[in-house]
Order: C-alpha cells, then structure tokens, then sequence
C-alpha cells in the first residue's frame, strides 16, 4: 500500500511531462505537415 504514496506522484508527473511536449510539438509547428514526408522519402536520391 505504502508504494502508491510513491507511484502515484510519479505517474502523475510523467503524464504532465507528456501533455507539456505534446502542447509544445502542436503550437511550434511540429504536426503541421503530415503528407509530405512520405513523398520527400520516395524521391530522395543520394548519387554516390
């Protein structure tokens, strides 16, 4: 029982930490273009 006292804090910190990044990736930008990368991927030609 006495480990709860410990693992709920903990969890409770990390989902914060996780919500944080996520608002931080969402207002900089980070999620904004989801379709190009796949197409850049395809014609990405390294001429060695």
């Amino acid at each position: 029982m006495s480990v709860l006292y410990l693992i709920i804090p903990i969890t409770l910190v990390m989902a914060t930490i996780a919500v944080v990044a996520y608002y931080w990736a969402v207002s900089t930008g980070q999620m904004d273009d989801l379709d190009s990368p796949p197409n850049r991927m395809m014609t990405d030609d390294d001429d060695a």
